[in-house]
């Protein structure tokens, strides 16, 4: 006869591993499947200092989430190394069949997370977490008095820059059109702001540098003109932020379940549009998208799973 487990979950970042936490140690059978490295975005971040609790000086991203692991190990939660590639959520009892096995599950906790939108530019991946970085929050201090660029126009980008210039030298924002996409207010705070400049009708298209990113060019859409940023030579560093929009991991219930925005839309309590299915962290629709709101989504979603089996 096949297993059948109380909770399964999808995703081993902060959301995932959390619910994993939760739901193992109410003593519900606990499946937790990762197809990659434990932590999700967090994975690439050098240093986080903004966790309640965590060591004062910080740390990094896998040696935060690898504590989160070892918590819900530690209560008997399971953990299997697969990749999902078809799913059955309508039932009492859920399939998921992945590439190793078929895992059944009478609750499925979707923490799958979402992925920032690339810039695009070459050489991009050999610079993430060392001068690229896709969120102001985490990564700011780190560039406390350097010149720092955002790739991007959006409400998003224009809140990042605004943010960024409470730590950084200076803040230019390279945008590929002519004008801010932009809510009215945000553009007018952003062009009073005298740490930030601007960029038009410029994308970035390569990056480069020893290590740390220290040079970034540009090309100009309309008139195909390139150049080339080079960081100040006491500096050594320049600082990228791309806000370009985000890439919600949903391809795979797309069928399954409805979708706003490319995101799983939830409640409160984190459930889904299907009964004993919840969504829990960055793939579902959310405002906020943070360590710490991830984990109380997962917290949230474990509860509510031991709930509906009860």
């Amino acid at each position: 006869m096949e297993h059948i487990y109380d909770v399964t979950i999808l995703g081993a970042g902060p959301a995932g591993l959390t619910a994993a936490l939760y739901a193992a140690r109410a003593k519900l059978d606990t499946l937790v499947i990762e197809k990659g490295q434990d932590g999700g975005q967090i994975a690439i971040s050098a240093q986080v200092e903004n966790y309640p609790g965590q060591p004062a000086e910080g740390e990094s991203g896998p040696q935060l989430t690898a504590r989160m692991a070892q918590q819900a190990l530690r209560f008997g939660a399971i953990r299997a190394s697969d990749e999902i590639t078809a799913v059955d959520l309508a039932g009492d009892v859920k399939r998921l069949t992945g590439r190793k096995a078929v895992y059944l599950s009478r609750t499925v906790i979707i923490a799958a997370g979402a992925r920032p939108r690339p810039i695009g530019c070459e050489n991009e991946a050999k610079f993430v977490g060392t001068g690229i970085s896709f969120c102001a929050t985490c990564d700011a201090p780190f560039f406390r008095g350097l010149d720092v660029y955002v790739a991007g126009g959006g409400d998003s980008a224009v809140e990042e820059a605004l943010y960024l210039t409470k730590f950084a030298r200076r803040v230019t924002v390279i945008h590929r059109r002519d004008r801010l996409r932009a809510a009215k207010g945000l553009q007018e705070r952003a062009f009073a702001n005298e740490k930030m400049a601007f960029l038009w009708d410029s994308v970035v298209e390569r990056v480069d540098g020893d290590g740390f990113l220290s040079a970034i060019t540009v090309r100009n859409v309309k008139t195909g003109e390139r150049t080339t940023i080079r960081a100040d030579g006491k500096d050594g560093l320049l600082g990228l932020f791309g806000f370009i929009g985000y890439e919600p991991n949903t391809e795979l219930f797309k069928d399954a379940l409805p979708l706003e925005k490319g995101y799983i839309p939830t409640d409160e309590d984190m459930r889904t549009a299907l009964p004993g299915v919840f969504a829990a962290g960055d793939i579902r629709l959310k405002s906020v998208r943070q360590v710490v709101t991830a984990a109380a989504d997962g917290a949230i979603a474990a509860i509510q799973a031991g709930r509906y089996l009860e």
